[in-house]
């Protein structure tokens, strides 16, 4: 007993690791703009007399995370003029990218989607940009900054901060934007431009913690440098290419292709089935949650209601169901957790389409979102585990960003149909397609504990 108590103390005491508390801050400043990009705001355009399809695409804004494997490798390897030889190479790419969410953020507060809609959506695609470059530079800084046995302490604390921040970008919106908001009845465009701004001054905890860290060390794979610089010898061996070709060449290699080739070379024909599941683990709650916010209102939820239900206890349960999750994988194993959170995230779309039926009946959202929150955390930690077991640290920014962003293109993507398929049929038609979405999911889940060898770790 008293070893087992003294391993809980060892573990909590990880908690006052400098780097543990400073990814709670790091958290809340990633985890800050997504829904002021994809969630609030569709509830912001829908209340604003736009329609349920245009809103839909509008959603594609938040593609930028599903494409930021495309420029991983000049977060990993390009410096930024003065800022990188003042900061370093992780905490300038990190203030650049914060200071561009704060200006893409008052850009958006102070254009009125009812007369300047277009302004309003490329604004929100800058934030999305500048915020899945945060994500980027977040991850790497992650990574390299502890050993691998603080690794789960700073994940953690990371998650608490993600998730405060969503509850300030969901909840939070809802009530200054209702608080300032003369008549519930129509639009008026002075209540969001101050919530949005208030998002905007809050990010200035992220630009502080910034300015404040220091620069992590990087100990990489001697094995993986190696072939990595075999191949950079062999290009230099083309002397017929022009010098700067040579170069440019050598660091695609370096950057782009050796990142890859390492995941293709510990995987061979199993990183098909890898990349299939990643590409769809997540696609039942994504697509559903395109269209949740615009459901809420088409339901006569109040904005109160749903910032209450939807975001504070939401996010509360999504918490919940992370720390069962982490339990459930230390207990059983990833494989078996990750197929459980697959079947019921797509299972709980289920519930959505029981309260579309029912129409506004607050207990009944309130049992839906619980549901719906606590199995998609469970999922989101056990697949977080997994994503962390597939990812070599020699290429920390570059392969778990196109872990991150694979896991949502394809999702997002789908969902920007979302609208137009509510249209076409009915709310209730349309969540258990997105239940049935699961079930692919659940085969590639089982596919890949059965046939995908395991191997050792190349994070340590």
């Amino acid at each position: 007993m008293s070893n087992t108590t003294t391993g809980f103390r060892e573990g909590f005491r990880l908690y006052r690791h400098p780097r543990v508390v400073t990814m709670l801050f790091l958290g809340f400043s990633s985890g800050l703009p997504l829904l002021l990009v994809f969630g609030t705001l569709s509830f912001w355009l829908r209340e604003a007399g736009v329609e349920r399809g245009t809103i839909g695409f509008i959603s594609w804004a938040a593609l930028a995370y599903g494409f930021k494997w495309a420029w991983a490798p000049l977060v990993d390897r390009l410096p930024l003029p003065l800022l990188t030889r003042v900061l370093g190479r992780r905490r300038a790419w990190l203030l650049a990218s914060q200071v561009t969410v704060v200006m893409a953020l008052l850009g958006m507060a102070f254009s009125d989607p009812s007369s300047n809609l277009a302004q309003l959506v490329m604004l929100a695609v800058l934030t999305a940009f500048a915020s899945a470059t945060q994500d980027i530079a977040v991850d790497a800084f992650r990574i390299e900054s502890a050993p691998q046995r603080v690794q789960a302490a700073m994940a953690s604390t990371y998650m608490i901060g993600y998730r405060l921040a969503m509850i300030s970008a969901s909840a939070g919106v809802l009530w200054v934007a209702a608080w300032f908001d003369p008549d519930e009845a129509s639009y008026h465009h002075l209540p969001w431009l101050l919530a949005y701004s208030a998002m905007a001054g809050l990010m200035g905890i992220g630009i502080l913690t910034t300015l404040i860290v220091r620069e992590p060390d990087v100990a990489v794979d001697a094995a993986t440098m190696a072939r990595e610089e075999e191949g950079a010898l062999t290009l230099r061996g083309w002397r017929s290419l022009p010098q700067r070709l040579e170069r440019a060449i050598e660091w695609l290699w370096r950057a782009v292709i050796s990142p890859l080739a390492d995941f293709l070379r510990r995987y061979r024909w199993h990183a098909l089935l890898l990349l299939a599941l990643i590409a769809t683990y997540r696609i039942s709650d994504i697509v559903l949650g395109v269209v949740a916010n615009i459901f809420y209102v088409d339901m006569g939820f109040t904005k109160a209601e749903v910032a209450n239900v939807t975001k504070v206890f939401g996010i509360a349960m999504t918490l919940l169901g992370a720390v069962l999750g982490g339990v459930l994988v230390g207990r059983f194993g990833v494989m078996r957790i990750l197929f459980i959170g697959a079947l019921l995230a797509a299972a709980t779309n289920l519930l959505f389409a029981l309260l579309a039926t029912v129409g506004h009946d607050l207990p009944m959202l309130i049992v839906v979102v619980g549901m719906d929150n606590l199995s998609g955390g469970l999922a989101s930690a056990a697949f977080v585990a997994y994503l962390s077991g597939l990812t070599n640290i020699s290429y920390s920014a570059t392969q778990y960003a196109l872990f991150s962003s694979l896991m949502m293109l394809l999702p997002k993507f789908v969902g920007g149909f979302s609208g137009t398929a509510v249209d076409a049929f009915s709310y209730p038609e349309f969540f258990v397609a997105t239940a049935l979405m699961g079930l692919p999911v659940l085969l590639l889940v089982w596919l890949a504990g059965r046939f995908v060898p395991a191997e050792e770790s190349v994070r340590d």
